[in-house]
């Protein structure tokens, strides 16, 4: 799904944010280790010197019928290292110490929220799903990347125009088939979007600044889920509007669950919560639906 970002933007999304997180932290982060980790079958969570969590989607590959076992973190010496250290690993190619890294990035990201409050100009909703926070006109083209269930209920509902983007069709429910197409049609599909929803995990698998590079100045687009990091401006660069991410209440609790198999509707409104930010407009995300795709 990947596909060369804009020439301007020569930093990935994924440099921009460990470049914040490492300057905005300085001594703070050098400081800190992972306590506790956990890398469960669909979550892997961190927990922080500092009592503070953080999680990523695990990478699932199918054809070991589990997670991946390439590049494994070694079982017994993930806790006690350097947060710093672990965040090497943030520009691997995809695997589970991929995966450890972010949660560990949005661990620290969220050690950011708790030292400097939210970040300035952005409005923050607590506990609200992103889906809420965006513009959506009748008769806008949406595209879903990732199959996200309720939203593709919640636009059926609408009698919304849209398509789903995904790498597995196994992941369709069989009466949501009409709507789906292959993602390596994403340079045809998501150019056409007024509004594009974009999983999370696309961080981790390394195709974000691909397809932010397909979308059209004035769409409105969001990154979401429990992998998105929570520092809007790298995101706002490059156009995104909506971000709806995690904040994790109770590491431990959390990694509890997440140990057990558990997925999103085990943990929210219990060990963790929703965190939805509109991002302030920039020349690349300034709202413009008077100008529309031209169909999908």
């Amino acid at each position: 799904m990947a596909s060369s970002a804009p020439a301007e933007q020569a930093e990935s999304v994924m440099q921009a944010l460990h470049a914040h997180v490492l300057h905005a932290l300085g001594a703070q982060a050098q400081a800190l280790r992972i306590e506790r980790a956990v890398l469960g079958l669909f979550f892997t969570g961190v927990k922080l010197s500092n009592g503070v969590g953080g999680m990523c989607a695990t990478f699932f590959d199918r054809a070991c019928c589990g997670p991946s076992g390439a590049a494994r973190p070694m079982p017994g010496a993930i806790k006690g290292l350097k947060a710093v250290d672990v965040l090497a690993d943030l520009h691997r190619p995809q695997d589970l110490r991929r995966a450890l890294a972010i949660a560990t990035l949005n661990a620290l990201a969220q050690t950011l929220w708790q030292r400097d409050g939210a970040p300035a100009n952005v409005q923050r909703c607590e506990s609200e799903d992103a889906f809420h926070a965006l513009r959506i006109c009748p008769g806008d083209a949406v595209v879903l990347v990732g199959a996200f269930t309720p939203y593709i209920r919640a636009l059926r509902q609408r009698a919304q125009p849209f398509h789903v983007l995904e790498l597995d069709p196994a992941a369709i429910n069989p009466e949501d088939m009409p709507f789906y197409q292959p993602a390596e049609r994403a340079p045809a599909i998501v150019p056409q979007a007024d509004v594009c929803i974009i999983t999370g995990t696309t961080l981790l698998n390394s195709t974000l600044d691909g397809l932010l590079g397909l979308i059209r100045p004035g769409a409105e687009v969001a990154v979401v889920g429990p992998t998105t990091t929570l520092i809007p401006g790298p995101y706002a660069q490059r156009g995104v509007t909506v971000l709806g991410g995690t904040r994790v209440l109770d590491a431990d609790a959390l990694l509890d669950v997440l140990a057990e198999g558990g997925t999103a509707r085990h943990f929210f409104g219990h060990c963790a919560e929703r965190v939805t930010l509109r991002l302030p407009a920039t020349p690349a995300n300034a709202s413009n639906h008077s100008i529309k795709g031209n169909g999908i």
